[in-house]
C-alpha cells in the first residue's frame, strides 16, 4: 500500500472533496483521483460516494481512515526516531486538564524551558478522556491527566495527588446538607472530565439526584459562577484556595476516598520516547510535581 495513497486519501476525507484535497496538498485534481482509483483497485473497495458536494466515505473508508492515521503518524515518528541524536530538542506535544494547567504547568514549564530551550513545547488543554483519546491516536506525545488510568496501550508515571474540595458560595451547606438546598445545579467541564464523573458520584452517593448540570469551557467561568450562587463544584483545593482567602467561595473537605486524586503523566507504550520527552518525565519526576499541596 503506498504510503502517498493513503496521504491522498486522507486529505480527500479531511476537506470532503478532491478539489480541495487537490489544493491543500498542492497538486492537481487529476492526480488525487488517479491515486484514490488506484487505492480502491489494490483494496477492491470503493472508498468515497460521489455527490454534487463533494465526496463522503463509504463504510470501507470509514474502517481505513483511523489506519491512514495511524500509519501517517508512525513514519513521522519514525523519522523523528531516526533524528534524535539524545540532546532534547525539536517539538514536543503536550496536553494537561485545565486545571492542571492553571495550577501546576508554569512552574514546570517554565523549569524545563530553562533547562532544555531547543525543545518546541505545543500545550494544548481539556478533559482527562479527550486528552487520553489524543495520546492514543497519536495527537500528543504525552499528557497530564487524572489518574489512574489503566489502559494496556498507555504507560502511566505518577505526577502528583490533588485533593478534591466541594466548592459553593460563602455561606451555602457543605456535601452533608445538599440534598436540602432544591434544584442543585452543578458547574462542570464538559463530558469526560474526571472531576465531572467524581463529583455526580459523590452526589449520587447522597441521594441526590437530578441535579441540573452547567457546562463551562474555563476553570474561570467555574469559579466566578460559583462565587456568584450560580451552583457548586468541585475541584483541586490548591486551585480554588485564592478564591476561598478573597471570601469569593467556600470549601468544604470531603472523605479521603472522594477526595483524594493522582495526576499521572500518560504516553504510548509502543511509542518513540524522544530525548525531550524523556528530560519532560524526568522533570515531572522532580521535587516540584511530587510534593502534595499543602494541607
Amino acid at each position: 500500500m503506498d504510503l502517498l495513497d493513503l496521504e491522498t486519501f486522507a486529505a480527500v476525507a479531511r476537506h470532503g472533496g478532491i478539489t480541495r484535497a487537490a489544493g491543500a496538498l498542492n497538486t492537481v485534481q487529476s492526480n488525487v483521483t488517479a491515486r484514490l482509483k488506484a487505492l480502491e483497485t489494490e483494496l477492491g473497495a470503493r472508498l468515497f460516494e460521489r455527490h454534487s458536494r463533494g465526496v463522503v466515505l463509504t463504510a470501507a473508508g470509514e474502517r481505513l481512515l483511523p489506519y491512514a492515521g495511524r500509519i501517517r503518524a508512525l513514519v513521522a515518528e519514525a523519522g523523528r526516531a531516526a533524528a534524535d541524536d539524545g540532546i532534547p530538542r525539536g517539538p514536543l506535544r503536550l496536553g494537561a486538564m485545565e486545571t492542571t494547567a492553571a495550577l501546576r504547568l508554569p512552574p514546570l514549564l517554565a523549569a524545563y524551558a530553562r533547562a532544555f530551550p531547543e525543545v518546541e513545547l505545543v500545550i494544548g488543554t481539556g478533559p482527562t478522556a479527550a486528552l487520553v483519546q489524543d495520546v492514543l491516536e497519536h495527537r500528543l506525545d504525552a499528557a497530564l491527566v487524572a489518574g489512574p488510568v489503566a489502559h494496556p496501550e498507555l504507560a502511566e508515571q505518577a505526577a502528583f495527588e490533588e485533593e478534591l474540595m466541594l466548592v459553593t458560595a460563602p455561606g451555602l451547606p457543605g456535601p452533608g446538607a445538599l440534598a436540602g438546598l432544591g434544584a442543585l445545579k452543578v458547574l462542570v467541564f464538559r463530558a469526560g472530565c474526571s472531576y465531572r464523573q467524581r463529583l455526580e458520584a459523590m452526589l449520587a452517593a447522597r441521594g441526590i439526584a437530578g441535579a441540573r448540570r452547567l457546562e463551562f469551557g474555563t476553570l474561570d467561568g467555574i469559579v466566578g459562577c460559583v462565587a456568584a450562587g450560580v451552583g457548586v463544584t468541585l475541584l483541586p483545593r490548591a486551585v480554588v484556595e485564592p478564591a476561598a482567602r478573597d471570601g469569593r467561595v467556600a470549601l468544604h473537605a470531603l472523605p479521603d476516598a472522594e477526595a483524594r486524586v493522582a495526576t499521572v503523566l500518560v504516553r504510548r507504550r509502543d511509542g518513540h520516547v524522544s530525548s525531550a520527552l524523556e528530560a519532560f518525565q524526568d522533570t515531572v519526576r522532580g521535587d516540584l510535581l511530587l510534593t502534595s499541596p499543602a494541607e
